[in-house]
């Protein structure tokens, strides 16, 4: 089993995207008594093993019964997802977004850029959402990365900086971290070490000292960089550093990097 896979699959356990439909809203509101039976069909999934037999073929009837029913896709796909079987799972959820974009396009776009570093499948998700009236802000952050990651980094940079000022917080835990390695990235070292000090204030952690150290060491503040490396180190040795378990988040270090760092400068 691909365990980095398994992980982006739990996390998204928690979020609405994994909602069972209201079976009654599709017969007395919608009156679409068709799939009002395959949502009937696809509750008795409750309670099973998801890569059991039992519930991928209650799904599979479900779908016998409402080829089009979307939830019943997308619900076979996360047994592929946690296997890592990206063709299958993909082929499962391009049918779910085909038959109801609105519920799928975020979460595949989602899945595309978090689980298999498919950035320009994801930028392509995230579009299609504006195309059909779907924008969220939220989801900048996201195409942030996506665009770093494909190598452009003023799209990446223009991203994020509208919401620096404003009061809707779109950066998350990690987002300043990120969004500081930018500009660090583009020699840009005051507005990155600004970076890392709002980050600070969200959350500690080693790679934002160690980055916060590069930024100073880049403007010969030698004291300042030596003090940042060596909390580097006291944070990663303390747990307090990126950690997902499974995938490897972007911008994350490891104990090498810091000591390399160190003993390249006679650091200790």
């Amino acid at each position: 089993m691909n365990i980095p896979l398994l992980a982006c699959a739990m996390i998204i356990f928690s979020s609405s995207l994994f909602s069972q439909p209201n079976c009654e809203a599709l017969k007395y509101y919608y009156k679409d008594t068709v799939q009002y039976e395959a949502c009937k069909k696809s509750e008795e999934t409750q309670g099973l093993y998801q890569f059991s037999k039992e519930y991928q073929e209650i799904l599979d009837d479900a779908l016998r019964i409402d080829p089009t029913f979307a939830h019943a896709y997308h619900k076979k796909s996360t047994a592929y997802l946690k296997s890592g079987d990206f063709v299958t799972w993909k082929k499962l959820m391009d049918l779910a977004v085909k038959y109801d974009p609105h519920y799928n396009l975020e979460y595949r776009g989602l899945m595309r850029y978090k689980c298999f570093r498919d950035y320009g499948g994801a930028l392509k998700d995230f579009d299609s959402m504006d195309s059909l009236g779907m924008t969220s802000d939220h989801l900048n952050l996201a195409r942030s990365m996506c665009h770093y990651s494909m190598g452009n980094q003023e799209t990446a940079i223009q991203l994020l900086e509208p919401y620096l000022d404003k009061e809707e917080d779109i950066f998350g835990l990690t987002g300043y971290l990120h969004l500081g390695v930018f500009y660090l990235e583009k020699h840009n070292y005051k507005k990155a070490i600004d970076m890392f000090d709002r980050q600070h204030e969200v959350e500690q952690t080693a790679e934002n000292h160690f980055y916060m150290a590069l930024a100073y060491k880049a403007i010969h503040q030698n004291e300042k960089y030596t003090e940042h490396l060596i909390k580097a180190k006291e944070q990663y040795l303390m747990g307090r550093k990126m950690s997902d378990g499974y995938i490897h988040p972007i911008h994350k270090i490891y104990l090498e990097d810091i000591d390399h760092e160190m003993s390249s400068h006679s650091i200790e």
